[in-house]
């Protein structure tokens, strides 16, 4: 049963995104935009409803474009950079924008890595990359629990992540927010968003739940040629 506190939170949860500013949800000007989710907003059902992919994607990742564009409008010089190289040098960026730069390019390019290793079937990952997890991270079914419990203990918003080195080696590593190990000039294989937005519509305040359900929608096919691309030295973001 979902109490009225939950009906009363999600109603205000939904009315919030209700007022953000339409302009968020369109493609702003500038040198990044917001690519359309690879798959339907459906696609993950039932472990992601549709209406939490709808908003995430065209309201709060498109909002995170817009301010990134926005910033960058202020220094013609930290635009022509590519994101990740722009993250990577995050503390060499002029204070006028770097907090911008940190918090929205930071969610974009959370987010578009996010969207792409999401839309499969679940299962376990095979070749190369399974070898990489029982060998850095214990098996697959000890990497399922270290990084359940790693989102579970994040503190208020955050990620938990997988990273990955050229030479194929994995780590598991929290960070708050919207900050990335781009920021580190690690690499990423993979993601879950622990923000409340990314779950709150499904999942109220059970965000043990939204962790596990989640490796149910995992493209491993897809996360596998992430890992084949840092191996290779083109993976970015």
């Amino acid at each position: 049963m979902i109490s009225r506190r939950h009906l009363l939170t999600g109603a205000t949860l939904l009315a919030a995104s209700a007022a953000i500013p339409r302009a968020w949800a369109q493609a702003p000007s500038g040198p990044f935009k917001l690519d359309p989710l690879p798959y339907a907003p459906s696609k993950n059902e039932p472990h992601i409803d549709a209406q939490t992919m709808e908003l995430h994607h065209g309201k709060h990742h498109a909002a995170y474009v817009t301010n990134l564009n926005t910033a960058l409008a202020q220094n013609a010089e930290a635009a022509k950079m590519p994101l990740h190289e722009m993250l990577a040098k995050i503390g060499e960026l002029p204070e006028s924008i770097r907090t911008a730069v940190r918090n929205n390019g930071g969610g974009h390019a959370n987010h578009t890595m996010f969207w792409q290793i999401m839309g499969g079937q679940g299962g376990e990952p095979s070749g190369e990359l399974k070898s990489a997890i029982d060998r850095d991270l214990g098996g697959f079914a000890k990497f399922q629990e270290d990084f359940n419990a790693a989102g579970t203990r994040q503190f208020g918003s955050g990620w938990v992540f997988v990273t990955v080195t050229r030479d194929g080696k994995l780590g598991l590593v929290n960070k708050p927010n919207q900050d990335t190990p781009l920021m580190d000039g690690q690499r990423v294989l993979m993601g879950n968003d622990v923000w409340e937005h990314a779950y709150y519509l499904k999942y109220q305040n059970r965000r043990a739940d939204y962790l596990k359900a989640w490796w149910n929608v995992l493209d491993w096919n897809r996360i596998g040629e992430r890992y084949a691309a840092a191996k290779a030295g083109t993976l970015t973001i």
